[in-house]
C-alpha cells in the first residue's frame, strides 16, 4: 500500500481528502499527517529532512495559507510568502526523494478578472488579476508552474486541480478572513443564537460564484491523482497540467445566503454591507475536461450546507 502525505490535513481540503482516502479503504497508517507544530513547511531543511525519513510515494499538496477578501487585503505579505515557501519546499523534496505522484491544490482566483466566462485552463495567464487576491494567485500560478516545470525536466507526473469556492466540515469558520462560505454561517448562527434582528452581508451580493461541497472536491482530488498517465496527459496538454475542479454552474452569492439562512433557520433579514468590495462580479469556470474524463460533483448545495452547519454545530459553536 502507498505511503500518502497530506499536507494540511487537518484544513477543509486536507480533512475531507483524509477521510476520502480511510473511506476508500487506505489504512490510516498508511495516510501521513503532520500539524504545523510538527511540521513546519516553510522551512525547508525540515521538510527536506521529513521527506528523506518518512519514504513518502504520493503527496497531496493542501496545505496553504488561505482566506477571504479581507484576509488577502489584510495580509497580502503573507499569503504570498507562506504559499511560495510551502510549495517550493513540498514540490522539490518530493522529487529529491523519488516521489513520483504529487496533487497541489491550486484555485480559481488564478485566472485573470476580465477572463472570458466560463473559464477554460487555457486562460490562465492571459490577462491582469482580481488585486484583492493578487498575492495569492500569483503564489498558486507559481506552484502550478513549478509542478509543470519539474515534469518537463524530471519527468515527475505532478498534477494541480483549481476548485472553486469551497465549503464543508473542517473549515476554521473565521468571519473576518476566512471563506466566504463559512463565514456567512457563523455570522447567521451567531445571529440566530442571539435573535439578532438583521445579519449583515458583505458587499452587494450580485457576485455570481460557483461553490462545491468539500468531500465532492476530494473525491475529485483523488479522482485526478488516480488517472492513468496515458488518458491523463492525453487530455491535459504536456504544459497545462491543471483541472478546473468545479461545479461548473453559479448563482449569486445573494441567492447563495438565502439557502444558508434557510438551512439555519435565521428568521431575521438580511442587510448588505455595499461599502466592501464585491471583487469580480463573475466567476464561472468550464468544466468540461474533467466530467468528460468521468468526474462529477454529487451534492447540493443545500444538503452541503446542510452537513455543513452540523459539524460547525458540534465542532465549532
Amino acid at each position: 500500500m502507498s505511503r500518502i502525505f497530506v499536507a494540511g490535513h487537518r484544513g477543509l481540503v486536507g480533512s475531507a481528502i483524509v477521510k476520502r482516502l480511510i473511506d476508500m479503504g487506505h489504512d490510516r497508517k498508511d495516510i501521513i499527517t503532520r500539524t504545523h507544530s510538527e511540521l513546519d513547511l516553510t522551512n525547508q531543511s525540515v521538510v527536506d529532512y521529513f521527506f528523506a525519513t518518512e519514504k513518502i510515494d504520493e503527496v497531496y499538496l493542501a496545505a496553504a495559507k488561505v482566506g477571504g477578501i479581507v484576509g488577502n487585503n489584510t495580509f497580502p505579505a503573507d499569503f504570498i510568502y507562506k504559499n511560495l515557501m510551502i510549495q517550493a519546499n513540498v514540490i522539490n523534496a518530493s522529487y529529491k526523494n523519488g516521489v513520483q505522484k504529487l496533487l497541489m491544490l491550486g484555485s480559481t482566483c488564478v485566472y485573470p478578472k476580465f477572463a472570458p466566462q466560463p473559464i477554460k485552463e487555457e486562460y490562465l495567464m492571459t490577462g491582469h488579476l482580481e488585486p484583492t487576491n493578487e498575492p495569492y494567485a500569483v503564489a498558486k500560478i507559481a506552484g502550478i508552474k513549478m509542478c509543470e516545470s519539474y515534469n518537463r525536466q524530471c519527468g515527475t507526473d505532478y498534477r494541480s486541480v483549481l476548485p472553486c469556492n469551497l465549503f464543508g466540515p473542517g473549515d476554521n469558520y473565521d468571519v473576518e478572513n476566512g471563506h466566504l462560505a463559512a463565514g456567512v454561517i457563523r455570522r447567521m448562527h451567531e445571529g440566530k443564537v442571539a435573535n439578532d434582528p438583521t445579519v449583515t452581508i458583505w458587499g452587494t451580493g450580485k457576485p455570481r460564484r460557483e461553490f462545491l461541497y468539500s468531500e465532492d472536491m476530494a473525491d475529485g482530488c483523488i479522482f485526478v491523482m488516480n488517472l492513468d498517465k496515458t488518458i491523463y496527459d492525453s487530455n491535459v496538454k504536456p504544459m497545462q497540467s491543471y483541472l478546473n475542479l468545479t461545479s461548473g454552474d453559479d448563482m449569486e452569492i445573494g441567492e447563495f445566503v438565502k439557502i444558508v439562512k434557510e438551512v439555519i433557520d435565521f428568521k431575521g433579514e438580511l442587510v448588505y454591507d455595499t461599502n466592501r468590495p464585491d471583487g469580480t462580479m463573475r466567476k464561472v469556470t468550464d468544466n468540461g475536461k474533467i466530467l468528460a474524463l468521468g468526474w462529477r460533483p454529487k451534492t447540493s448545495i443545500k444538503l452541503g450546507l446542510e452537513k455543513s452547519y452540523e459539524w460547525f454545530l458540534e465542532n465549532i459553536a
